[in-house]
């Protein structure tokens, strides 16, 4: 059976080999220690909706290369269908978890963006790197692990290209190449989810000429392998791993994002999916950033879903009614259903590439990113105002404080309001978690920069074909040229 367990999986976790790091201390176990369990345990909820008969559908999938039942998270993008499917699942699991789980989205989206394109390159230069792809896809079905996805590249000064860079390493790059394999050298950064995960899926982090051909590479390798160290990057809900109670909300699972150096890490033949081949890195970051741009209106969806249920509990709690709110809590769900609707169009008319993959549309998948990184944070401000300061100033005092037997009854007593102290409690804290903290996504670059998308964007708009529109319906025969620009 494809499908795992969250037992199976944590037991998985367990195996690895230690690598990562936190406040300069090495982390043993990812499953129990208070840095990481919390994504750990947010992915293994992605694992029991997948078995589960009422959220099968959602999270499941069967796999065009096995027939098995497999996790959505591994499998081929085909068609409109399966593209809209991801964006409902990715709604979903934040309904799920109350947070990311980039730990399968990210692998989720690398693994779709180098099936057309090791296709593509496999046709035109004889390789056999979509043979290679297929078989490992094929023992990560049968594995159901968990793979993220490392795109980002330190890049080191944004004004050199990586072969210019002082020091090479800014950049991901091959230092040997052997019969067997090649040995890579550089960082990926800010990369999510990564405590969750088993494996790491590499891709090239720009579109490369040939003078930086040592940097177009993709490859998949073990999250312990040898040379790669791993650094947990701070992150706001750090300030509260040590408490209990309200302070940490009890089914939200953790997010994570880390710094990964690949210090002479070998990958062999079969693992490499891009070696040098700079020509396809263009569409690399086309195949990668289109449906995950699609998708990720669903994440933020999911988000705003669970912020207007939250500011609606908190305005009962304070004892104003709902009604109040109306236009704020209208405003929320329209955020929500553009980002979602907007996922679901470019995924409705995108089209069939030869391998079989689907392709979303281009122009509507970057217009959803640059409504990504706008609508949700209008959400949060919304989410923060019908709460009052409770919720949004961070004043609230601690759990630990909440129930100390000398002052805590004083702290409930004058926390209470139309609901008990410790409900109030509760919702503030899931505020402060959705809309300041350790709840908030990569809205704003995750997948990307708005400018990136916004240039996508004027290239894909057809400002060519508007004007032409616009000349017929006046019957304007005059050509009235574009001015050159100043110099």
């Amino acid at each position: 059976m494809a499908l795992k367990t969250p037992e199976q999986y944590n037991e998985a976790l367990r195996k690895l080999r230690p690598n990562m790091f936190k406040f300069g201390q090495l982390i043993e176990d990812v499953t129990t220690n208070p840095h990481t369990k919390g994504t750990v345990e947010g992915h293994a909820q992605i694992y029991a909706a997948a078995l589960d008969p009422k959220t099968a559908d959602t999270f499941a999938t069967t796999s065009h290369l096995t027939g098995d039942q497999i996790s959505r998270y591994l499998g081929v993008l085909q068609s409109a269908d399966d593209m809209i499917a991801n964006c409902r699942m990715k709604r979903e699991a934040y309904h799920l978890t109350g947070t990311c789980t980039g730990g399968r989205c990210a692998g989720h989206a690398a693994l779709n963006t180098m099936w057309p394109t090791t296709w593509d390159l496999d046709q035109a230069l004889g390789t056999k790197y979509h043979e290679r792809l297929k078989d490992w896809l094929r023992y990560a079905q049968d594995n159901d692990i968990t793979v993220s996805g490392a795109l980002t590249d330190a890049k080191g000064n944004r004004a050199l290209t990586p072969s210019q860079q002082e020091d090479p390493d800014m950049n991901v790059h091959i230092v040997d190449v052997r019969d067997n394999g090649i040995v890579v050298r550089g960082a990926k950064v800010m990369i999510c989810g990564t405590a969750a995960a088993q494996e790491i899926f590499v891709l090239p982090g720009s579109n490369y000429k040939e003078s930086d051909k040592d940097f177009a590479v993709s490859f998949v390798i073990p999250k312990d392998v040898e040379g790669l160290t791993i650094i947990e990057a701070r992150h706001p809900s750090d300030t509260r791993e040590a408490e209990d109670g309200f302070d940490v909300p009890v089914k939200i699972g953790g997010i994570t994002q880390a710094y990964l150096f690949f210090e002479d890490v070998f990958v062999p033949n079969e693992r490499i999916f891009l070696c040098g081949e700079c020509q396809a890195t263009g569409s690399v970051l086309m195949n990668f950033i289109s449906p995950y741009r699609s998708a990720i209106g669903g994440c933020v969806a999911g988000q705003g879903d669970v912020m207007a249920g939250a500011a609606a509990l908190i305005a009962r709690a304070n004892g104003l009614s709902t009604r109040a709110f109306n236009e704020k809590l209208t405003q929320m769900y329209v955020n929500n259903e553009t980002t979602f609707a907007v996922g679901v169009a470019a995924a409705a008319l995108g089209k069939k590439h030869p391998s079989g993959a689907w392709l979303t549309n281009p122009l509507l998948a970057n217009v959803n990113k640059v409504h990504v990184a706008t609508l949700p944070y209008e959400t949060k401000r919304l989410t923060q105002e019908i709460a009052g300061g409770i919720g949004e100033t961070g004043c609230l005092p601690s759990y630990a404080d909440f129930t100390d037997p000398k002052h805590g009854h004083l702290v409930q007593k004058y926390l209470k309001a139309a609901s008990s102290a410790e409900s109030r409690a509760k919702i503030a804290r899931l505020i402060e978690w959705l809309t300041l903290g350790a709840g908030v996504p990569g809205c704003m670059h995750g997948g990307g920069s708005p400018e990136g998308a916004k240039l996508v964007v004027r290239m894909n708009a057809g400002l060519d074909q508007s004007v032409d529109y616009a000349r017929r319906l006046i019957g304007l025969e005059e050509e009235i040229a574009e001015p050159a620009p100043k110099k």
